[in-house]
């Protein structure tokens, strides 16, 4: 995780820190998506160009200032998500939108390869109307793509809060890579995306 911004680290080192703590700063915007791990979400995104920061966190539930023992046990109502802020000259919220798809199964409301519950689901967390209807229409043009095996089951939902994960959670790809890739070969991850997408699999 690249990290820029003296907000979002003060925010992670606390642990707590809310999304509503303020907009993102000048010239910069925000993006919030759950796919399932969280450690496997911050990677994609960390290669894309205009993308100044990501920070995994949790999002969607009912339990202010929720623990990730918490969030995992399936009781908050939480999603693991990663929150990405990006430079809007230099990358689209559209070109992150297509990121993300690329990095999920849209169709298992279960959860996400072998991390079952709902804690693990997809969606797109959203803020404001603009947001809102660039996630649709690129929902809806996945949909009608014809390369899709069946109905998207991801979420397009407004985001009412945004709770960076504790410390240890963060970079953990690049901080932990044995481990991280030995979780992710053995999850089933890299042959599902590859059978859902093809060459165009990240």
């Amino acid at each position: 995780m690249r990290r820029l911004l003296p907000l979002f680290g003060l925010a992670v080192a606390a642990g707590l820190a809310p999304a509503d703590a303020g907009p993102a700063p000048p010239g910069r915007a925000r993006a919030t998506f759950a796919g399932g791990c969280f450690w496997s979400m911050e990677a994609p995104f960390d290669k894309v160009a205009g993308v100044v920061s990501t920070t995994v966190g949790y999002a969607g539930g009912t339990v202010p200032s929720p623990t990730y023992e918490a969030v995992a046990a399936g009781g908050t109502g939480h999603a693991e998500v990663v929150q990405v802020v990006y430079d809007p000259a230099k990358v689209t919220y559209e070109k992150l939108l297509q990121v993300f798809w690329r990095n999920i199964d849209p169709f298992d409301a279960g959860g996400q390869f072998c991390d079952r519950g709902s804690q693990y689901r997809t969606a797109v967390f959203v803020e404001g109307d603009e947001q809102r209807r660039a996630a649709l229409a690129s929902k809806d043009r996945l949909g009608k793509s014809g390369r899709l095996p069946g109905p998207i089951v991801t979420e397009i939902v407004p985001l009412a809060a945004f709770y960076p994960a504790e410390p240890y959670h963060q970079d953990y790809y690049q901080r932990n890579v044995r481990q991280y890739w030995a979780y992710s070969r053995g999850c089933g991850r890299e042959q599902r995306l590859r059978q859902l997408w093809g060459e165009a699999a990240p």
